[in-house]
Formats: C-alpha cells, sequence, structure tokens
C-alpha cells in the first residue's frame, strides 16, 4: 500500500495530507502524486493528491476567507508585516527548499540556492512594497467635492505554478496576492509539489487567518476544475501557451481576471563589435542552464552572416567543455532535463532539426556515459531558417539555433517572426545600440550581454508569450481592482 513520503533532508510534516482552511486534511480521494528523481528515474517523493472535491473545500475555504475573515481588512502594512515573517520563515528553510528544487527537476545543487534566495525575496520585496505603495488616494474631479482612487483586493486567486522554477514563481504569485488581500488557493505542477508543501507551513507558522492560504497538489482535471470555479475571482498562471490559452478561454467565459506567463523563443542579438569567443561563452552556458528549461531561455543567436561560421565553431567548442553529470555532482555543469515526457520532447525537436535544411554542429544525443536519468547534450544547430519548426517552436531543453542575418534591420525582423515575445538579449559594447534594439523588439524584457533580469521589476510577455506582468508595483496591480469614490466631502477615517 502506498504510503507518503519525503527525501530525508526535507521535513515535510504532513505530505499525506492538504492544506484547506488552516487545517491539515486528507484528500477526499485516495490517489497519490509520485515524485520521480530526474537523476535516476527513481520514485523520491509521494504526498497526497487533490481530486475535483477537494478544489472545491479550498475554494469555498478561500471564499470564505476573504467575504467574512480579516484577511483583506487589514492594513497593508498589517499584511505587510506577516509577509516579512514568512519570509524570514522560509529563509530559515533555505537548504529545504534548495534541496527539494534539486530532487525534483535535476537542477543542479550548486545552483539550487539562487532561485530559492529568488523566491523568498519575493515575500520581503511584498513586505517593502506594503510600505510605499499606494492603496487609497485622493484625485481630482469636475463632478465631485472630493473623490478617491482606491486599490480593493481582487478576490479568491488560483495560484498556478509550473515545474521548471517552482518555488520561485509560486512564491511571486502568493507573496503579491496576499500583499493585496487576496487568498490563495495554491496548485503546484504534479511534478513539484514540495516546495508549496514549506510554504503552506509557513503560512500557518506565522499564523496567517484560516483560509487566506490552502493547497491542493493535483493533476490537470482537478487544476481545470479550480481554473472554472466561479468562486475563484483570478487565475494566475505559469505555464505553456497552450495550456495558457485553455485558461484563457475559460476565465474569459465567466469574465473572471488572469495574468499567463507563458512561453519563449528569445532571441540573443549578436552585433558585430562584440568578441565571437566571448559571446559563444555566454550562450553556451546559458542554454544549458536547468538544462535550457528557463521560459527566458536564449534559444535563437542571430548573427550576420559574414560571422555565422565562426560563431558556429566557437559555440561548439564551448559546448564540448560543458560536463552533464547528476545534479549531486560538483563537477557537473548541467543536469539533466525534469522528466522522460520532456527529453522525448527535445528529442522530438532535434530529430526535426536533423530532417531540416540547418546544420546539426554537436550534440543531438544522450551522452554515453550515462545510461540511466533524464540526460541530452548541449545542442547547436547552425544554418537555421528562422521559418523552421527548431526556430519557431518553444523546445525547452538544451537546443540553441544559430540565425544568419544580413544587418541590424533584417536581425530585428527575424526577432520579431515570432508568435512568442518574452525576453532577449543583445550582445555589444554600444549601449545605444542595446537600446535601439530592445526599443524595437517586441519583447517584455532585454538584457545587455546576456539572460538578465530583475525580479523587483515587471515581468511578462508580449502576444503568445501571456498577459500581465508579475514583479513590482505592476506585479501587484493584478491583484487589485481600482474602485473610485466621488463624495461631497473628505471622509473622517
Amino acid at each position: 500500500m502506498q504510503q507518503a513520503r519525503v527525501p530525508g533532508d526535507i521535513a515535510i510534516a504532513h505530505p499525506d495530507c492538504l492544506f484547506i482552511g488552516g487545517r491539515w486534511v486528507s484528500s477526499q480521494a485516495s490517489g497519490w502524486i509520485e515524485v520521480v528523481s530526474p537523476d535516476s528515474e527513481a520514485v523520491v517523493a509521494v504526498v497526497a493528491e487533490g481530486r475535483e472535491a477537494d478544489m472545491d473545500a479550498a475554494a469555498a475555504a478561500a471564499r470564505q476567507a476573504f467575504d467574512h475573515g480579516p484577511w483583506p481588512r487589514l492594513s497593508p502594512r498589517e499584511r505587510g508585516a506577516l509577509l516579512a515573517k514568512m519570509g524570514d520563515y522560509l529563509a530559515g528553510r533555505a537548504g529545504e527548499l534548495a534541496a527539494a528544487w534539486t530532487a525534483q527537476v535535476g537542477t543542479l545543487a550548486v545552483a539550487a540556492p539562487f532561485m530559492t534566495g529568488v523566491g523568498i525575496g519575493h515575500f520581503h520585496r511584498a513586505a517593502a512594497l506594503s510600505k510605499t505603495f499606494v492603496f487609497d488616494a485622493p484625485a481630482p474631479s469636475e463632478v465631485a467635492v472630493h473623490a478617491r482612487v482606491l486599490r480593493d483586493p481582487v478576490g479568491v486567486v488560483a495560484a498556478i505554478a509550473p515545474w521548471n522554477a517552482p518555488f520561485g514563481i509560486l512564491a511571486g504569485k502568493t507573496a503579491h496576492a496576499l500583499l493585496a488581500g487576496c487568498t490563495v488557493v495554491m496548485k503546484p505542477a504534479p511534478e513539484t509539489p514540495l516546495e508549496a508543501y514549506i510554504v503552506a507551513e509557513a503560512a500557518e507558522a506565522v499564523g496567517l487567518p484560516p483560509g487566506v492560504v490552502n493547497l491542493v497538489c493535483a493533476h490537470r482535471a482537478a487544476s481545470a476544475h479550480l481554473v472554472r470555479d466561479r468562486r475563484v475571482d483570478k487565475v494566475s498562471f505559469t505555464g505553456s501557451t497552450s495550456a495558457g490559452r485553455t485558461i484563457a478561454v475559460a476565465c474569459a467565459e465567466r469574465f473572471a481576471r488572469c495574468t499567463l506567463e507563458l512561453g519563449g523563443k528569445s532571441a540573443a542579438f549578436v552585433l558585430d563589435d562584440f568578441d565571437i569567443g566571448e559571446a559563444a561563452k555566454i550562450l553556451a552556458a546559458t542554454i544549458t542552464i536547468s538544462a535550457g528549461q528557463v521560459c527566458t531561455m536564449l534559444s535563437r543567436a542571430i548573427v550576420t552572416r559574414t560571422r555565422h561560421d565562426q560563431l558556429a565553431e566557437a559555440i561548439a567548442a564551448e559546448m564540448a567543455r560543458i560536463r552533464v553529470g547528476h545534479s549531486h555532482d560538483p563537477t557537473s555543469q548541467m543536469g539533466p532535463v525534469a522528466m522522460k515526457r520532456q527529453l522525448e520532447r527535445v528529442e522530438g525537436f532535434i530529430a526535426q532539426g536533423k530532417a531540416s535544411d540547418a546544420t546539426l554542429v554537436c550534440g543531438g544525443a544522450r551522452p554515453k556515459h550515462l545510461n540511466r536519468g533524464y540526460f541530452i547534450e548541449p545542442t547547436l544547430f547552425a544554418n537555421v531558417d528562422n521559418a523552421s519548426v527548431i526556430a519557431q517552436e518553444e523546445i525547452f531543453g538544451p537546443v540553441l539555433s544559430l540565425i544568419p542575418c544580413d544587418d541590424e534591420a533584417d536581425a530585428v525582423r527575424i526577432a520579431n517572426d515570432s508568435a512568442y515575445g518574452l525576453s532577449g538579449a543583445v550582445f555589444t559594447h554600444d549601449v545605444d545600440a542595446a537600446y535601439r534594439i530592445g526599443r524595437a523588439v517586441r519583447t517584455g524584457n532585454v538584457g545587455q550581454n546576456g539572460m538578465r533580469g530583475d525580479f523587483a521589476l515587471p515581468f511578462g510577455g508580449f502576444k503568445q508569450s501571456g498577459i500581465g506582468r508579475e514583479g513590482g508595483p505592476e506585479g501587484l496591480m493584478a491583484y487589485l481592482e481600482t474602485k473610485v469614490l466621488l463624495l461631497d466631502g473628505a471622509p473622517r477615517r
């Protein structure tokens, strides 16, 4: 008979339960979610699986807490103080959070503390924002003696996180929703439930009112049930564009609010003033971060035709030096992809690249020294047609497409010829050129000389990369509704 369990370096009190209405409760079904290690293909954790009835209970608890509980009626500073305590609590468990990411996804153990710190930082940044964001302000009016613009919480939020960066993304959604005064149902990806348990334990430890934070781990059917629940006022989802499209339709049918952070096919411009060797080192090191499973990944590199072959040769040389290995091996520079289906997806795209007119320069196969686990070699295709599948589809693996261009205008055209618009980079030592190209590219984030992001600033995409922004004041606004009061005099408050 199946029993709940977690890795020995992660202390979760109730992996056999769901967190609903301020209590750890048994699932109304009898299923379990198994977490498989991408390093060994062995089951490393088992937690309770929620079904539709559990989602109903969580939505009801969150609705009750929002409509009748104290949380939305606390001042922003009061909520911020509790968020700061949550951040402190999570900081005390940073090692467990990092270990969970590595165990579930295969992220290198030496790299895991970075994203763990990002997730903890979301709570501390939200606490700081509680002191500066204006939730209630006077405004000039032509029809009233006194007018005020208020920012009210949107209501019950379904926070649905992906598997590639589960804690950092779930923490950002939860912290901003809570600061706004919303109540939350957390729904982590079934492949990565462990960090969400620790967030729920943080909410319990600092004394958040019952129902303010709820946790139901579940598969797709129960998640879809939650999205359609009329007690849920907003869905915040990070994941694939195809899943985001389904969620957007479900929300539109009942005018629920949604924030969608979806796929990307981000382009890196390598301008002629930038050293070929330096560009190759950055591009090879970037495409292998988390085995390429990053939504902002620079998976297309665009370079002038006269320098294309030289850059291809240099990138291949750098990729050959990258050591692919197990996530806990300190000498590994790239670990496995997260799961079997993801490995098969990457291999399918590599096969399509081989069948195209592109040139497979290096990689494209499983490493010969690793006969178990979901490993794939860093892969470079050169002479890629931007209209091809490997240049247009998000592969979500360590596969880089090198695309030749005629000049800067042609490079911008190629970059914008994409259904996505999430991120990008301009490799140049000319700040004016970086600014000029950054303005011309239709994407939500552009960094000079690398894949860069600031989690205190708004993040999101153009086109099929999503709707709305997360992070910073703009991210908080996504969980607020705007209300105007037109009064015959100033209120005494």
